[in-house]
């Protein structure tokens, strides 16, 4: 009787590592779909939501963040990461793992820990044009790195030798067809006839400073018909921004929600998207073809996101706005004049070029099969491989 495929994957932190991972395990179950798939992750984080609410099993571990605000505490990481790393081998051994998975985020260390621990092969995937503290040491511990970036291999030991798969994302948007999905998003969505939509995406807890920006907009624009707002503001914020918005009688040009659960809906409906520059997001919108304006979480580490930024504002398919800059006003003067020539807009979504991350969750799927060892899944791997 044949063995299942075992995969587990360590993700979690915020939606830019888990998403991805969660990609990677549709794909997985796509190519062999009597595959197990479970997660590694901690107690604090969006895994806690997000990988059971996918149908997947979360093991969790006892880990603390690769933080050096961390101050004297540092000392604490080298103890938590033996002890959490022993943890995921136990898991490992649990699940009869073949292959453990890395996707970044200090949830995920562990799992590479306990795979060198108990001695099965492992692969890591940067998702950062800048990779962050945890798989610059979880590199050191695997010869099998995926980036989603080229620009990433130069901060990873091993790097030179790392494939560039792009970043895993859902199937959903890595085929999305816009223009066909286009009337009905505008619908389900609840955009006006004739009106071009802006959508501030603050990310997966939304964002304060897009938020601010956006009911400033709003006020601004509480007399027009041809633009409205969708404002993402994360569930803490929402009933405050509602409140903000009718204040500033703008209800009728502005829609607060907060979680958009059907992101090829949004990104269909969209004229121009303002949000921050994860590594997640940047590889959508390079994908759907989206023109943004990108505003750089100011805090990320490295300042990863400003280096995500620029693979699409280089290329001249977004505006990068920094942080500190980003009020209604400064929106203003760049968005308004965008909105009213639809050929810049167009000419930004021609800019996003050609994209390898629609393929991603299946190239990296493959690598997975292949260091699985199981022989008969070596044909499924050489297919996705061909077929991506």
């Amino acid at each position: 009787m044949r063995t299942p495929l075992s995969v587990v994957i360590g993700a979690g932190g915020t939606g830019g590592h888990i998403y991805p991972g969660l990609a990677l395990a549709e794909a997985l179950r796509r190519a062999v779909p009597d595959a197990v798939i479970s997660f590694v992750g901690t107690t604090r984080g969006l895994e806690t939501e997000l990988i059971p609410g996918a149908g997947h099993r979360l093991h969790t571990v006892d880990m603390i963040p690769f933080d050096p605000s961390l101050g004297a505490k540092r000392y604490l990481l080298p103890a938590a990461l033996l002890k959490s790393g022993a943890q995921a081998r136990a898991i490992l051994k649990e699940q009869g793992a073949h292959v453990a998975v890395g996707m970044g985020g200090y949830p995920s260390a562990p799992v590479i820990v306990g795979a060198r621990m108990a001695g099965l092969p492992s692969i890591i995937h940067e998702s950062n044009a800048v990779p962050g503290r945890a798989n610059q040491f979880a590199a050191r511990l695997t010869n099998n790195i995926a980036v989603a970036f080229d620009r990433s291999r130069a901060h990873l030991a091993g790097g030179q030798n790392a494939s560039t798969v792009g970043m895993p994302i859902a199937a959903s948007l890595a085929h999305l067809d816009r223009a066909r999905l286009r009337e009905e998003a505008r619908r389900a969505l609840g955009v006006p006839d004739g009106s071009r939509l802006v959508l501030f995406n603050g990310g997966s807890l939304g964002a304060v400073r897009l938020t601010e920006a956006a009911v400033g907009l709003a006020a601004r624009w509480r007399h027009r018909d041809d633009v409205h707002l969708l404002i993402k503001t994360g569930p803490a914020k929402l009933a405050e921004t509602r409140q903000r918005v009718a204040y500033a009688g703008a209800a009728q040009v502005a829609s607060v929600v907060p979680y958009l659960d059907r992101m090829d809906l949004a990104y269909a409906a969209a004229d121009l998207v303002v949000c921050r520059a994860g590594s997640a997001t940047v590889a959508e919108l390079e994908t759907v073809k989206v023109p943004a304006v990108l505003v750089p979480y100011p805090h990320a580490p490295g300042d990863h996101q400003t280096h995500n930024a620029r693979v699409l504002s280089d290329a001249g398919a977004a505006h990068l706005v920094p942080d500190e800059e980003t009020t209604a006003e400064r929106l203003a003067a760049l968005v308004e004049p965008l909105l009213a020539d639809p050929s810049r807009l167009a000419a930004m979504s021609r800019a996003a070029g050609p994209s390898t991350h629609a393929q991603a969750a299946d190239l990296l799927a493959a690598q997975v099969l292949r260091l699985s060892g199981l022989p008969e899944l070596a044909h499924i791997s050489r297919d996705l491989e061909y077929t991506s």
